[in-house]
């Protein structure tokens, strides 16, 4: 063998040993466990991947209605006693409770909306004042209510709280928000959402979060998924939200940052084995697909769910489910092309949150991948580069929604607006006005007896809600959803007229008063965000798109919330309300008690809402409606800054005092360089001069003239 042919030999087997460690660095990045696995095999009983229903025969998934019953049976009937005691703070005996409901305690739901981080820190906010495990809250008699709930759904940004939770398998909120030293690192809503180092685009660890996302993203292109700015935003918000993220490896790969956390997989936690926590569901609403459609959706669109069993709609139009370990498979009436065209791990808990807060319809123009964000902190910019990353990099798809592969396909084609779609084009939970997702709730098959309904909606010119989500959901029922879906109680008619009445700024509670022969509605307790009782300016009424809040700032605006919820209202005063958790507690348990206790008269006298006697914002007097910012000059990110830069800042001050040193030492031998050779010059001029003694005065003698050392 010649020497070029073992050059070339030995070039050929660096190649190939270069390869297979590229191939093995490869497949074992951990963000690119993102990407779902394909021709996976299906059921052995594949028309059981889809099950179809009418509004009459509707019935809960079977693995659902287990957990209900567990729940209910091992869990929260021990937390009712907890939270009540024996019942008569509020003039009841507990041993005879839920005699009304055939001896059951009411089942109740908690429903929490959406739009970005504002309503991700108000529902955790409200959640914290609710939780058995907060001292403060149990003291207040709020606390114990989420304990008692069946059921906890969330949209956009509230099911960025949801996911946070499940994913952390059920942490308290103050461990989950701020971190416990130990496996809880503190969400990371300091760091921007797009453009976490800072605003420049050209950053380079702004780079290296990009460069992870888009990995993540094209892998499941790779593997033949359609995706879109749906991906990038869910593995964002996962950055942010999800375990395996420490502010120690975020700019880095050592782990897959929340890639590979399955929804479906959530029955594997421990928390959700032992009934601890309320049955998860994420809403979101949908376009017909190939509509294009850019404005907020109608009220007939199709409105989807996602808990840890199913994927579908309870819409009539619809009426049918898939198991969701199987999201992301192309069926025809229910059946796959054959039986090992199945998909599996689709349903990634970041692109599930990804999908429920998925706006770009409204916000990204595809034309120019323009966002509209704000260009002042670097989001509109980044987020706009890395979206051209992904055009260049991926097939060309639908860009401005969630594309989930149609399931449906062939079901119900007289009535379901994408029966023959191959994919289907999901949006915003919000995106049809129901921004906090209370139809998921009143399915007649659940059975809630009461809800509560937690709106952090930005509504008004100072970002308050105003009663949209709860009116377009009453309009949606009685129009779209009432042969599916339990009545709405009374609520004002109008945005105007909740404004008017001032529910929207204080705790209410709708529907007190069922009566023989009305439609069977339940209880709705709504907890709208609120100025604080007490007339101090508000930090809770954020913009949709502001993307970091610093850590005195999140402290601010969860601490307002908090106590807001512990509050409930002093008419015309700015105090809380003394009783207000005896209140709480009198319409959570209120459909299984009768007579109403004395104690829950007073309390109904004052919080519900009687379209025959309606209240009067002017019972709430002195509040601020005006936002202020907590931490304008952003002193906290300095800090955080210098926190997380400490160990480079001290290095460069070495060097700063290394480097001046240095240069005081040039000068100091300068100078006494540029001496001597004056001294020595001055001699040379003595020495030539015939008369130096001219120089001096009379009275010194020559010697010491002369004398230069």
């Amino acid at each position: 063998m010649t020497y070029p042919d073992i050059f070339i030999s030995l070039q050929l087997a660096l190649h190939i040993i270069l390869s297979c460690l590229l191939s093995f660095t490869v497949a074992q990045n951990p963000v690119d466990t993102y990407a779902p696995t394909v021709n996976v095999n299906c059921p052995d009983t594949p028309n059981s991947l889809v099950r179809t229903f009418t509004s009459q025969t509707q019935v809960l998934n079977t693995s659902e209605t287990d957990y209900i019953a567990s729940r209910e049976s091992y869990i929260i009937s021990n937390a009712w006693s907890n939270w009540l005691g024996n019942a008569s703070d509020i003039g009841y005996d507990f041993e005879r409770l839920g005699e009304p409901l055939g001896g059951k305690f009411p089942r109740i739901g908690i429903a929490v909306g959406g739009e970005g981080y504002r309503t991700a820190q108000y529902g955790a906010a409200v959640l914290l004042g609710l939780d058995w495990r907060n001292t403060t809250a149990r003291e207040a008699g709020t606390g114990g209510l989420l304990q008692v709930a069946s059921y906890l759904s969330a949209s956009s940004g509230g099911s960025w709280l949801l996911g946070s939770l499940l994913m952390n398998d059920w942490p308290s909120i103050n461990e989950l928000v701020y971190g416990n030293g130990e496996n809880l690192s503190s969400w990371m809503v300091d760091l921007d959402l797009i453009v976490p180092s800072s605003p420049s685009v050209s950053d380079g660890s702004n780079q290296e979060y990009w460069g992870s996302i888009l990995a993540s993203v094209e892998s499941k292109a790779n593997n033949g998924l359609p995706t879109s700015a749906t991906d990038l935003w869910g593995r964002m918000i996962s950055y942010h939200f999800l375990n395996e993220t420490t502010r120690g490896n975020f700019y880095t790969n050592q782990t897959g940052h929340g890639a590979g956390q399955l929804w479906s997989q959530m029955s594997l936690l421990s928390n959700f084995q032992n009934y601890t926590m309320p049955f998860p569901i994420v809403a979101t609403d949908s376009r017909k697909a190939g509509s294009g459609m850019t404005t907020n959706v109608s009220l007939n669109s199709t409105v989807y769910e996602i808990t840890p069993f199913e994927f579908g709609s309870w819409d009539p139009s619809l009426s049918a489910m898939l198991q969701l370990k199987y999201a992301g498979t192309h069926l025809t009436n229910g059946l796959p092309a054959n039986s090992s065209a199945c998909v599996a791990g689709f349903d990634q808990a970041s692109f599930v949150m990804g999908t429920s807060s998925s706006f770009f319809n409204a916000v990204l123009n595809v034309t120019d991948g323009n966002f509209g964000f704000d260009t002042s902190d670097g989001d509109e910019q980044g987020m706009n580069s890395i979206f051209n990353q992904l055009l260049s990099h991926t097939p060309s798809n639908v860009m401005n929604a969630a594309n989930w592969p149609n399931p449906f396909k062939g079901v119900n084609p007289g009535t379901f607006q994408d029966s023959s779609a191959d994919q289907l084009e999901l949006l915003d939970g919000g995106s049809n006005y129901e921004k906090v997702p209370l139809s998921s709730l009143l399915v007649k098959a659940r059975g809630l007896d009461v809800v509560v309904v937690v709106d952090g909606s930005a509504d008004d010119q100072n970002h308050w809600p105003n009663g949209t989500s709860l009116l377009t959901t009453f309009e949606r029922i009685s129009s779209v959803l009432s042969s599916s879906h339990q009545p709405m109680p009374p609520i004002p008619g109008t945005a105007a007229q909740f404004v008017s009445t001032g529910v929207n700024m204080r705790p209410t509670f709708f529907g007190c008063n069922l009566t023989q022969g009305q439609p069977d509605y339940p209880i709705i307790i709504y907890l709208p965000n609120a100025p604080p009782l007490d007339g101090k300016v508000p930090a809770t009424n954020t913009d949709d798109t502001q993307f970091s809040y610093t850590s005195m700032f999140t402290a601010v605006f969860i601490n307002q919330a908090f106590w807001n919820s512990l509050g409930g209202f002093k008419p015309n005063t700015t105090s809380s309300d003394p009783n207000w958790g005896r209140c709480l507690q009198c319409a959570a348990i209120d459909r299984a008690v009768t007579p109403r206790s004395n104690i829950c008269s007073q309390c109904f006298a004052r919080y519900c809402y009687d379209p025959n006697n309606l209240p009067s914002p002017a019972e709430l007097p002195g509040r601020k409606f005006v936002f202020e910012d907590p931490d304008p000059s952003g002193l906290q990110k300095v800090a955080q800054w210098l926190e997380g830069n400490k160990s480079v800042l001290a290095g460069s001050i070495v060097g700063i005092i290394v480097g001046i040193a240095g240069i005081v030492g040039f000068i100091f031998l300068w100078r006494r360089r540029r001496a001597r050779l004056s001294r020595y010059s001055r001699v040379d001029e003595l020495r030539e001069d015939d008369e130096p003694w001219k120089y001096y005065g009379n009275s010194l003698e020559l010697t010491r003239r002369m004398s230069i050392t």
